[in-house]
């Protein structure tokens, strides 16, 4: 079995890289792909504690230690939706890309301090540093002022949080700096990525919309649409691999796992009843090696 839509601490994840590769191997994974939000800077402590795992075991326990796909999911805007792409297998040392994440990073502390700003305005103290602090070495999102209001005890649950400050009509958001779905696939095969349409339908598209999107992505370069996803029902995976077969992509599937910030939703296993074969990665890995 195999998850190839993981998220860490780095990112808005309650695991650490190096917790996430223990875990995985004790729900007896043989690869994961760490996809943390525009960030790669999870990837070298997963990788490092993983085969440092494989040294200390015994040569015919190796196996059990899971691989670490190194992987990303770069946030988009497509006409006022937002969509992600997941990059597969990419080179998180290419010069364009580690560029861009760099830019994208300074853009988003800007946008944080902003929020920070907007927070105080309205005699909530909340600042930049403090967040910082409570959560170093990771991109902040919005998830970490949701964990951060509610540990201080201003509200009362998530929901609440983005019900009254968070969301995008409230009064202490402010928007972000995104790129368009196609220029994410454009940077993912610049760092020799597979690019993945994520969850597609979480967007809520309408049948025509979806495949309009599909159709100009694959045009642009997409390679695969995640088919197997943890909130999919039956149907809906039908319909996203009747796409997958009509633009001649690769499948790819996921949990989307974020440890706390997604209660009862497991890695590996979705919210019970996920199953992602590992026929999935040899597919992705054979057209990897055929580029």
């Amino acid at each position: 079995m195999i998850d190839l839509h993981v998220h860490s601490t780095r990112s808005d994840g309650t695991y650490t890289p190096t917790e996430l590769v223990d875990y995985a191997m004790e729900k007896e994974l043989t690869a994961f792909a760490l996809t943390d939000h525009d960030t790669t800077d999870g990837l070298e402590e997963a990788m490092t504690h993983a085969a440092a795992l494989r040294l200390q075991l015994p040569e015919n326990q190796s196996s059990s230690v899971p691989e670490v796909i190194p992987g990303i999911e770069l946030s988009t805007d497509e006409t006022g939706t937002e969509v992600h792409m997941v990059g597969l297998f990419i080179d998180r040392d290419n010069t364009v890309f580690r560029r861009y994440l760099e830019e994208f990073v300074e853009s988003r502390n800007n946008r944080n301090k902003e929020m920070c700003l907007r927070f105080q305005a309205q005699g909530i103290d909340l600042t930049y540093e403090a967040l910082l602090a409570r959560f170093p070495d990771c991109v902040l999102t919005r998830a970490h002022y949701a964990r951060f209001l509610m540990e201080h005890g201003l509200v009362g649950s998530t929901r609440e949080a983005f019900d009254r400050y968070l969301g995008s009509r409230c009064s202490c958001y402010v928007p972000r700096n995104k790129i368009t779905p196609a220029k994410a696939v454009e940077l993912i095969l610049t760092a020799g990525g597979i690019p993945i349409l994520a969850h597609p339908i979480l967007y809520r598209l309408s049948d025509a919309r979806l495949d309009a999107l599909v159709a100009s992505l694959k045009e642009a370069g997409l390679v695969g649409i995640e088919a197997i996803y943890s909130s999919y029902s039956p149907s809906e995976e039908r319909q996203i691999r009747r796409l997958a077969k009509k633009y001649n992509l690769l499948i790819s599937g996921g949990s989307d796992f974020h440890g706390a910030n997604k209660p009862g939703l497991d890695l590996g296993t979705g919210y019970g009843k996920l199953y992602v074969p590992e026929e999935i990665l040899q597919n992705l890995r054979a057209y990897k090696h055929r580029k």
